[in-house]
């Protein structure tokens, strides 16, 4: 059955507070990009990452990690929901880290992590989905709103498709830079010569890097226009308010960046 883009998701007609009908369109397209198989990953598979991220929020382990001085300090067993059951225990603790932890991932940890089954271009999928869903679920949270149901997922084989050009240089991960881009991923980062590496971090698969920029476009700025110092993208702060929430908001998840 093919999906319907249901006007039932994001509709906020609860909420106390004005959406911006860009920021309902942009949600629901993030809830079919969550919902599709993609490169990596099948539909049913991010959707279970997606419910994972979730889990996260209560999982006592991670909560007993974020406490210790070495999260490798303390053992057990994640918080795992019917929903996300269909994930391998490497998986599910990899999620739960990118979403609870994520300023203490280190690249030994990564690589040895990574395997046959598990590949770098699963681990860039999984970062982009629980990206999506984190972004999304905080700020129903800050609005004082439950949580959006998860969508359906879509029938489909991940495509598999990785970059030619994508090679290992500052990230633990193949990147692209702007001068390698092909056809197929020739729009990624808008045309610009120039692009960050916490951008760059998701090239090794293209689509994520086409969701961070249409999300990021209605909840924070465009891609292209981070480096504009005279751009608001839709907001109607000014650009240093913008980047006070920013710095204020990184500072509180132990953002490098």
């Amino acid at each position: 059955m093919p999906y319907n883009r249901p006007m039932s998701h994001f509709t906020y007609e609860n909420c106390p507070y004005p959406v911006r009908e860009s920021m309902v369109e942009a949600f629901r397209a993030s809830w079919l990009y969550i919902a599709e198989p993609g490169s990596w990953w099948t539909g049913e598979e991010r959707v279970a990452i997606a419910a994972a991220a979730r889990d996260a929020a209560d999982c006592l382990l991670c909560a007993k990690r974020k406490t210790a001085l070495s999260p490798a300090a303390v053992s057990g067993a994640h918080l795992a929901r019917p929903e996300s059951s269909r994930l391998s225990a490497k998986v599910v603790d990899s999620v739960h880290r990118i979403a609870t932890d994520a300023s203490r991932l280190s690249g030994t940890w990564l690589g040895d992590t990574l395997d046959a089954t598990f590949t770098d271009g699963h681990w860039v999928e999984a970062v982009s989905v629980v990206v999506t869903i984190v972004c999304i679920d905080a700020q129903h949270k800050s609005l004082g709103l439950p949580l959006e149901p998860l969508p359906e997922s879509l029938a489909g084989d991940p495509d598999g498709y990785r970059p030619p050009n994508a090679q290992i240089d500052v990230g633990w991960v193949p990147m692209l830079t702007p001068d390698a881009l092909t056809g197929p991923e020739a729009d990624i980062y808008g045309g610009s010569p120039q692009m960050g590496n916490v951008i760059r971090a998701m090239s090794l698969v293209p689509d994520a890097v086409r969701q961070l920029d249409a999300q990021a476009s209605v909840q924070y700025l465009p891609n292209v226009d981070v480096r504009d110092f005279g751009k608001t993208g839709e907001l109607s702060l000014s650009r240093p308010q913008i980047e006070l929430v920013a710095g204020r908001t990184s500072a509180l998840n132990d953002c490098f960046y």
